[in-house]
């Protein structure tokens, strides 16, 4: 006689089911959390305290005989499968974690996985069949290294970062994982994608995340997943490149075929895995001929070899980047219309830095956290409160970062170098407490102070600045010296 689920384990593995399915980077995620948290009357653990109430509800049920999943009708036995491969994912995944950083380190070489064995025996002895329990075991490995990868390689707090994260996860697993899981597993490398934005942004973060995170089959018998997800990303700046260099760069060329080809060379996309991707960065500097090059590897997955006539077939992914605007790349006829609409699949864009900043106040702080702590090789508070106090002052929160979050941390390297960071943007005719102004960004204390600072800095003269604004200049020291918060006072010499 087939086994039931009462309504209260039915409405608890719902819940289960629904944290599964979900984006954790989703709002959606959080409204199941809170839903989650509610079931224990709080938000404290509750994660924690589901981990162990699903333990203990699957052993209560194997305990009392109810533990394998064919006992169950069929939408039973969907709930369950969702709280088992739960229970596997969060009983295992420290070890995951681990894996990733050992295999992070040892690159093209497959590492075995030590708790392959245990996690497989586990899932059969529920009720999946070993095909089921290999293909689950490698899915949640999968889901495991994409949020290690955009979790830790894009952090931020402001709500672009946290939107971006969640269209990350969307381009490895779709928004329905089901879906995802059914049909697309084994068919995303149709699907490429645009990064867009300014220099600096991270898109190269973005798109590793993104390459390392594909799904590669588990091999039962040497214990290992079939390559390395470290060896399964492949990166090149297009513009470093003459068009003839770059060809041969991607495409491979023959003996013979230009000068300087003394050997038949392999070139990116013959060594890209069928599982991993290729990483096409400054794809808006390319010239037309490549274009259509590179139209026909995405319409038709072949390429040829410069020299050669025989057509090879590309397996894997296409991630490309630019940091021209969208309108930019068709508008001037930059990129034709027929490559960019192939590219975009998904089109994904880059804050800058400075939208990122005025979004959130807690910004800053997060990123010199997480910039100190990789400098350093742990967390360090201290030390990321001396960087940001500095920042804060000089050169301070209306400063653009014109090189985003790239430059930020040079200047947090710089600031643990020197205690200072001189920045060499270029004059603009608008300074930047100005625009803080226009955004809305600054009291009437902050501007004054800034405006006063900005006219000292011009004139390093305490009386001119006075008579500029119409201060004594005793207020007029006093605003300079509130702008630089407590630092090197205005020197004597130049009041």
């Amino acid at each position: 006689m087939a086994h039931r689920l009462t309504e209260h384990e039915r409405t608890f593995f719902s819940l289960v089911r629904d944290a599964v399915r979900a984006n954790p980077f989703s709002e959606e995620r959080q409204v199941i959390n809170r839903r989650i948290a509610g079931v224990y009357g709080g938000e404290d653990d509750a994660l924690a305290r589901t981990i162990g109430d699903v333990e203990h509800r699957m052993a209560e049920m194997k305990a009392g005989g109810r533990g394998d999943l064919s006992g169950y009708g069929h939408a039973d036995q969907e709930l369950l499968k969702y709280a088992h491969l739960f229970a596997l994912f969060h009983r295992h995944m420290g070890a995951f974690d681990a894996h990733i950083l050992a295999q992070s380190a040892e690159g093209a070489r497959v590492l075995p996985v030590p708790f392959a064995a245990d996690a497989l025996k586990e899932l059969v002895s529920s009720g999946f069949t070993e095909a089921e329990a290999l293909r689950f075991f490698a899915l949640s490995f999968q889901i495991r290294r994409a949020f290690f990868f955009i979790d830790r390689g894009l952090p931020g707090l402001s709500p672009s970062m946290v939107a971006l994260r969640e269209d990350l996860w969307n381009n490895v697993f779709t928004s329905d994982i089901d879906l995802y899981e059914s049909w697309l597993v084994n068919r995303m490398e149709d699907f490429s994608t645009l990064l867009l934005g300014e220099t600096g942004t991270g898109k190269g973060s973005a798109a590793q995340a993104i390459g390392r995170s594909g799904f590669i089959p588990f091999d039962p018998v040497s214990m290992r997943f079939t390559e390395s997800f470290a060896a399964s990303f492949v990166s090149v700046n297009l513009s470093q490149f003459s068009e003839t260099l770059v060809e041969s760069e991607l495409f491979g060329h023959t003996k013979g075929s230009f000068t300087g080809a003394v050997k038949d060379h392999e070139g990116l996309f013959a060594g890209c895995s069928p599982h991993g991707a290729i990483f096409l960065d400054e794809i808006g500097e390319v010239s037309p001929g490549l274009q259509i090059k590179l139209l026909k590897v995405l319409e038709e997955r072949t390429y040829t070899p410069v020299g050669s006539r025989t057509e090879k077939r590309f397996s894997g992914r296409i991630i490309a980047a630019t940091n021209r605007p969208a309108t930019e790349l068709t508008a001037t006829g930059r990129m034709r219309d027929d490559f960019f609409y192939r590219l975009c699949s998904d089109l994904i864009v880059m804050p800058p830095l400075r939208t990122r900043l005025r979004e959130s106040p807690d910004e800053l702080k997060a990123l010199v956290d997480f910039t100190v702590a990789r400098i350093i090789g742990k967390p360090a508070p201290d030390l990321a409160t001396m960087v940001t106090s500095t920042i804060q002052k000089d050169p301070g929160t209306a400063y653009p970062w014109p090189g985003n979050v790239r430059e930020l941390a040079q200047c947090v390297r710089r600031i643990l170098l020197k205690r200072r960071y001189t920045t060499q943007a270029p004059e603009t005719d608008t300074p930047d407490f100005a625009r803080a102004m226009a955004q809305g960004r600054l009291t009437a204390t902050e501007l004054l102070q800034a405006y006063c600072h900005h006219l000292w800095n011009g004139c390093h003269n305490i009386g001119e600045v006075a008579r500029k604004t119409g201060l004594d200049r005793r207020t007029a020291k006093k605003h300079i010296d509130g702008f630089l918060r407590g630092g090197e006072s205005v020197p004597p010499a130049a009041r």
